[in-house]
């Protein structure tokens, strides 16, 4: 059958499709690529060390965001997801890689260092009535959004309006672009015509701001750059941002 256009949906997934498959870091089925990432745990990459975003520790100790019903998306390792449960919050964390919620679970072995791991679709997962549906005082983001293709921008929108409670908090850390950066900051319509999203995609803080303004602006910073020994983690080659749902929405 060719013409199965009836839904949003539909063709969402048309679109997915136009993305060479070892781009589809996003869907379902790029489980084994993330399994291959997280294989070697011992392989230098700042980011698998158990330790926090140093925006996520900031947050908290300003009581910018406080205890409650949190999400966080992209989980990997479950540094955050460890983090936030150790403040207080009960926390409910989602990862496509059955090997990154492995680890993530061994992790949770550590006295007051419990969270909940989903292995999983996000999108999925937080459906209506789904398992994880929330709706959460904080949803938190470490390195899920920059790896999603422009038109699933539509689906994550959809993600936070249905499951970010009002006058919650949207935490998100993700590619910046401009000197020093990481990510592909190519114009959307060229990573259509190539296939491929460059590893990730850059935003300017402008960008940003644009996509998410049914939220309030909290915060919007690059994050600090953090020493090998320090307790939290930073790279100045991201930004660091934190919105707000109003109560009146």
């Amino acid at each position: 059958m060719h013409r199965n256009i009836r839904t949003t949906d539909d063709v969402l997934t048309l679109l997915d499709g136009l993305f060479a498959p070892e781009a589809h870091r996003w869907t379902s089925g790029a489980a084994s690529w993330w399994d291959g990432f997280y294989e070697d745990r011992a392989k230098p990459v700042p980011f698998f060390a158990e330790k926090p975003d140093e925006s996520l520790v900031s947050y908290v100790d300003r009581g910018l965001v406080t205890p409650g019903r949190a999400l966080d998306l992209g989980c990997g390792p479950g540094r955050n997801a460890h983090a936030l449960a150790s403040y207080g919050f009960d926390v409910t964390a989602i990862d496509l890689s059955p090997a990154a919620i492995a680890w993530a679970e061994e992790r949770a072995e550590v006295p007051g260092a419990g969270a909940r791991f989903h292995c999983g679709d996000a999108f999925a997962l937080t459906a209506e009535g789904a398992e994880a549906a929330g709706p959460y005082d904080l949803i938190h983001d470490s390195g899920c959004f920059h790896h999603l293709p422009p038109h699933r921008r539509i689906s994550y929108l959809a993600l936070l309006d249905r499951c970010l409670a009002p006058g919650g908090h949207f935490a998100l850390t993700c590619f910046a672009a401009g000197e020093g950066g990481m990510g592909s900051e190519l114009p959307d319509a060229e990573l259509y015509r190539r296939g491929d999203l460059g590893g990730g995609l850059a935003y300017t803080s402008e960008e940003l701001r644009d996509i998410f303004s049914g939220l309030t602006e909290v915060e919007l910073r690059r994050m600090r750059d953090e020493a090998p020994g320090s307790p939290v983690f930073g790279e100045s080659f991201l930004w660091t941002a934190l919105f707000r749902k109003e109560a009146r929405q």
